[in-house]
């Protein structure tokens, strides 16, 4: 009897872990199919934003209603394409202020457009105040990166004014109040069953606020490097978005990328070659003028931005000796040309060859809230947002090969700062600097010690 109890008792125990091993394994498909829902609940619960409505001027419609979709949105892209060059140059002709202008209306606008998106796509949930801290918070940003840019640059300027005088000595400090201000309401507004919802949105903002307002105030950092800082690499971009456009609209065969299906391997070649080209000859032509070659300076005695200097080395015509495999296709020992123009090489490659993965980050941001463009603003272009995606990258980039490859040690700013000091304190400055300029051997020691 004993042994078939043993038996019988194994056999129970046997039978009880395998029904605990298949409601584990229950369990464990319980919890994937939970996990799955949610990932598919995520993107269910994000509504579809309504399409954007057709912007194209109806004298427009009506020229090109005899084409087919395919050209008469080559017409549409082409016509207002020469007509925002045109505007850009004219900008350029009223001078570096209106250029900073421009910069702050883009990024206004950038802005705009993908916080509407998010204020679209969440409208159904009626969030507090999501819209007026969204600009509240780009105020403050603006204030802060645009304050730091006049003190920067504008010191004699303000040490002129005394009521701009505290706004500068206490600028960071003002600036972190005005953002504690905000993170302060925005703790205020948040509501129950909205939490997470409202911190999406708290980050969607941050997020806008470090594409539009941060890559913004580099672009205007390297417009004061000289204009040309500023011109060659944003002509870059846009000579590759029209030349990809059409080397892929003619030859495109091979598709680039999943995320932006029309983009061809023929055509992003074509647009790399083209913007090289661009760069190097365009570069050529402004190097020979003061007026884009000088850093922009504001001259406090007539109140207005000045571009007179003599120019750098990288704006003076040099010889150079042409590589031997060349001088057999060219037939050139030696060619001369500015310095300059080899770095333009370095900013036309990558605006090709970097730059357009910028747009490609932007389709991959439509395609996740099922969009076409960011707004409707320009008739076959789409928004702002759609033509300047690739600009903020090439922003970074330049500011920071400035920064690495090219600014030096700038005595103008430095003497500028020097003379915001107080007369103990730059007598303290001049004493320091004149006996290590003796000790140098540089200047002769004065007979009374």
């Amino acid at each position: 009897m004993s042994a078939r109890r043993r038996r019988r008792a194994a056999a129970e125990q046997e039978e009880e872990e395998k029904e605990e091993e298949e409601a584990g394994s229950d369990k464990e498909v319980d919890l994937e199919e939970r996990l799955c829902e949610l990932d598919l609940t995520s993107d269910s619960d994000v509504p579809d934003v309504p399409p954007p409505t057709d912007s194209t001027p109806e004298i427009l419609k009506r020229a090109l209603s005899g084409l087919s979709a395919r050209w008469k949105n080559w017409w549409i892209r082409g016509i207002l394409t020469l007509a925002m060059i045109s505007g850009f140059f004219m900008i350029i002709y009223m001078g570096s202020f209106m250029l900073m202008l421009l910069v702050l209306s883009i990024q206004v606008k950038c802005y705009h457009e993908i916080i509407t998106i998010g204020y679209r796509v969440y409208h159904s949930y009626d969030l507090p105040w999501f819209r007026s801290l969204s600009w509240y918070f780009l105020l403050c940003v603006n204030y802060f990166f645009y304050g730091e840019t006049v003190a920067d640059y504008f010191a004699t300027f303000v040490q002129r004014r005394e009521q701009l005088q505290f706004l500068i000595r206490y600028h960071r400090f003002i600036s972190f109040a005005l953002y504690l201000t905000g993170f302060c309401m925005f703790v205020l507004s948040l509501v129950k069953k909205h939490y997470r919802l409202q911190f999406y949105m708290f980050a969607w903002t941050h997020v806008t606020l470090l594409i539009t307002v941060t890559q913004s105030h580099l672009v205007i950092q390297n417009l004061f490097e000289g204009m040309i800082w500023f011109l060659v690499p944003i002509s870059s971009v846009i000579c590759n978005d029209i030349t990809a456009y059409i080397f892929g609209f003619f030859f495109g065969r091979t598709p680039l990328i999943k995320l932006s299906p029309k983009k061809t391997w023929e055509g992003f070649i074509g647009g790399f070659f083209s913007t090289v080209v661009f760069g190097f000859i365009f570069s050529y032509f402004l190097a020979q003028h003061q007026y884009f070659v000088c850093p922009v300076e504001y001259n406090s005695e007539t109140n207005r931005f000045v571009t007179e200097c003599e120019p750098s080395e990288l704006f003076q015509m040099k010889k150079y000796s042409v590589p031997p495999l060349l001088q057999a296709v060219l037939g050139w020992e030696t060619v001369n040309m500015y310095p300059f123009q080899m770095h333009s090489f370095a900013l036309s490659t990558f605006a090709s060859l970097i730059g357009p993965f910028g747009g490609f980050f932007a389709s991959g941001f439509k395609r996740a809230f099922k969009i076409k463009d960011f707004a409707d603003t320009i008739p076959g272009h789409g928004g702002i947002m759609d033509r300047f995606d690739c600009q903020y990258l090439m922003a970074t980039f330049v500011h920071v090969y400035i920064t690495s490859f090219i600014r030096g040690p700038n005595p103008s700013k430095l003497l500028k700062q020097l003379l915001i000091l107080q007369p103990e304190q730059q007598l303290i400055v001049y004493k320091t600097l004149k006996s290590h300029l003796v000790e140098k051997g540089i200047l002769q020691p004065s007979l009374r010690g």
